[in-house]
């Protein structure tokens, strides 16, 4: 009732009502729609486009745009959430249970259900990507694990797994394995000793052309201690790998060579493909390199710089200084660290059209965007933006009980807004009018070309109009 009475008060004096952070209304600032909030953070609904949001922070969120057939809800984000996006699905919980499906590139619907790592299962219209797992005594599984397909009986007693054409029979996995594929046939019996060999092949590539499939040799004895590798059997690039480790390791290729002696401390690289050498000891303290394809001058953790024709790499002791730089085609970012966390600032930049994105980050305190159109957002305490950026289930759920000063600039139509404390106090403002409220409504100004109008305690002290 006493909402239902501001909203007749609100009317009868043709006074937009606001009593934040009680209730607040208000038209979008960077997009097109608006935002109810009710209770300062603890509730929302918004309409930004064809988007609309409704949230219970840190509760409950649920987010739906029917133009791209999106959804996404949150419990107590990330410990439950839904996502669909057109016909594909997923539920998760804590990422160990989870629920997914939808239609493949073939037209035909699967389903699958995950207990990590215990039980696999889906189900599909195609019986041929039918499987079940219950780990570890009995399962087949289809494209997953990194592998295409897995099958296993009393794991780690036995398990067959293939990847394309090479399939591997393991028997109490990891000690003993064979190995066959095309051209290839291999053992181990991990970690005294193993063997593989593969001759050169042919295989067909994506545009119909036939290319090499370099074969192999490779042994080991009491692993990781020596090895003998020969690679790339019948390419350009043959390479020989021998390593008796700590005491050293040496790759010999005609496009690469390295050296290593007690391994991975003292390291020296002459790769004449991306021409450049480098020498590193004791490494990762110490690193020089020099050519074309890449320059670095480390001495860890009192100072780096390392450069090529694409990248910057540069700290200062680490880690209280840190710069990366990107440049690549029409793209140019640069991103600047202080103390890891605790201060960013990140720029692209289109270096075609001169229109820069960036991104401040001063932890935990605030977080500032600005993107390509000039367009800006000012956010006051931001404890974890800074560690998860634009993680949209943070900003749906957890950012609204955190954001005491929210400031939004629009470049495009001029307009812009302020908030403290969930709208105890809010301004906006556009080229036509001006809009000021303060402690739950009970000081609020609006003014347009025409109008003037001040209310104390909701009750109306100026009406005026301008003479014509």
């Amino acid at each position: 009732m006493a909402f239902n009475f501001c909203l007749s008060l609100s009317a009868e004096s043709d006074f937009d009502f606001h009593a934040g952070p009680l209730f607040d209304d208000f038209p979008l600032t960077l997009d097109i729609g608006h935002r109810t909030e009710i209770l300062g953070p603890l509730f929302y609904h918004q309409q930004d486009n064809s988007e609309k949001t409704w949230a219970l922070p840190p509760l409950f969120s649920d987010d739906v745009d029917p133009v791209v057939e999106s959804r996404e809800d949150d419990f107590l984000y990330p410990l439950l959430t839904y996502e669909r996006f057109g016909t594909q699905h997923r539920w998760q919980l804590i990422q160990l249970f989870a629920t997914s499906g939808g239609a493949d590139p073939d037209n035909s619907i699967k389903g699958r259900v995950t207990i990590f790592p215990f039980y696999f299962q889906q189900r599909s219209t195609n019986p041929e990507k039918n499987y079940t797992a219950l780990i570890p005594f009995y399962g087949h599984l289809k494209n997953r694990l990194l592998r295409d397909e897995i099958f296993f009986v009393m794991f780690p007693v036995y398990g067959e797994s293939r990847k394309r054409d090479v399939v591997t029979d393991n028997y109490l996995y990891p000690f003993f394995h064979l190995r066959h594929g095309d051209g290839l046939h291999g053992w181990q019996f991990w970690p005294i000793i193993g063997a593989e060999h593969k001759i050169v092949t042919t295989s067909t590539n994506n545009f119909g052309d036939m290319e090499i499939v370099g074969g192999h040799d490779k042994y080991f004895f009491l692993w990781p201690v020596h090895f003998r590798q020969n690679n790339g059997i019948g390419t350009d690039n043959p390479e020989k790998i021998r390593t008796d480790w700590p005491l050293y390791n040496i790759l010999r290729s005609p496009k690469r060579d390295s050296t290593s002696v007690l391994w991975p401390f003292f390291n020296w690289i002459d790769d004449r493909e991306k021409k450049y050498r480098e020498w590193e000891g004791p490494y990762p303290f110490v690193v020089v390199a020099r050519g074309e394809g890449k320059t670095t001058t480390r001495v860890f953790p009192l100072f780096s710089r390392a450069h090529s024709d694409t990248f910057e790499s540069d700290f200062y002791l680490w880690p209280l200084y840190k710069y990366n730089g990107l440049h690549s085609g029409a793209l140019d970012r640069r991103r600047t660290r202080i103390l890891l966390f605790l201060f960013q600032n990140t720029a692209d930049k289109n270096k075609e059209t001169g229109a820069e994105k960036r991104r401040i980050d001063l932890w935990p305190l605030f977080v500032y965007h600005r993107d390509f159109n000039g367009n800006n957002r000012l956010q006051v305490i931001a404890p974890v933006e800074s560690m998860v950026p634009d993680n949209r289930g943070i900003e749906r759920n957890w950012s609204p009980l955190w954001s005491v000063w929210r400031s939004e600039n629009n470049v495009k139509t001029g307009a812009s807004s302020q908030s403290l404390l969930w709208n105890f106090y809010r301004h906006e403002k556009t080229p036509e009018t001006k809009k000021f409220s303060f402690m739950f409504g009970l000081f609020q100004y609006q003014a347009d070309a025409e109008h003037k109008k001040f209310r104390l305690f909701f009750i109306p002290i100026v009406n005026s109009q301008k003479a014509k």
